[in-house]
């Protein structure tokens, strides 16, 4: 497929190698320029372009930035072919993002992005660590392969979005619509648990929407408190503590 990648950092360049190696045509943009993308980056055969020109005659897009700046993609996106799936890979932090009044009183992060860009999203890639998408990736029929969940409203959306997480290296799990997607944010038994396709489904069925906020602010207060004590936390003690906060 033709895909075009917006964000650089640590999930998109990810991505960009992962899908570029799995034979796509992948071309990717960041708000600084094709010049500062690192050459490994580009290694599997992935190109760096302007981010004017990433949405030109893709058949998907990703965008993996923050989702303070989702409202400025509206005129970037507005060319973008009207036929191209959007997957987005953002999650709401308030501490970075600052707070979305809309979001603090309980929309659906996905939701308010569809609202933002003007166009319709996949969900995915959100709920994984950038550690565990690059390293943690196994062939399919793995028994120990990881699962990630993947939200949208359309067939062509949804199956497009899931095959491409296939070959990323990891299960793809259908999560249902973008209204169900608060499932998988920040706060959920499935966000960034490192679960099997075995295991997912229920983690999204336990999920409770009103302790998800609670928790999530739970857990970035824990690693900051562990951090400015001077350790060195690594993806595996994330993992550890977003499974014991979030269940």
């Amino acid at each position: 497929m033709r895909i075009g990648i917006l964000g650089a950092g640590s999930i998109g360049s990810t991505l960009a190698r992962k899908l570029a190696a799995a034979g796509h045509e992948v071309k990717v943009a960041n708000s600084r320029g094709p010049e500062t993308i690192e050459a490994d980056l580009l290694a599997s055969g992935a190109t760096a372009v302007e981010a004017s020109t990433v949405v030109q005659d893709v058949e998907v897009l990703i965008t993996s930035i923050p989702l303070s700046v989702m409202p400025a993609l509206e005129p970037l996106i507005a060319n973008l072919p009207a036929d191209a799936i959007v997957i987005d890979t953002s999650n709401y932090y308030p501490a970075r993002d600052g707070q979305v009044q809309a979001l603090e009183e309980g929309q659906v992060e996905s939701l308010w992005i569809v609202e933002q860009i003007g166009r319709p999203v996949a969900k995915a890639w959100n709920a994984i660590l950038s550690g565990t998408l690059e390293i943690k990736g196994t062939p399919a029929g793995d028994p120990v392969r990881l699962a990630i969940p993947v939200a949208a409203d359309t067939d062509t959306a949804r199956e497009t979005a899931m095959a491409l997480v296939e070959d990323t290296g990891f299960d793809a799990v259908d999560a249902g619509s973008l209204a169900d997607s608060w499932r998988q944010q920040p706060g959920a038994p499935a966000y960034c648990t490192e679960l099997t396709l075995q295991h997912l489904p229920a983690a999204l069925a336990a999920a409770e929407k009103d302790l998800l906020p609670e928790r999530r602010d739970k857990a970035m207060a824990i690693i900051s408190k562990r951090a400015e004590a001077g350790e060195s936390l690594n993806f595996d003690d994330l993992v550890a503590i977003n499974r014991a906060t979030y269940t």
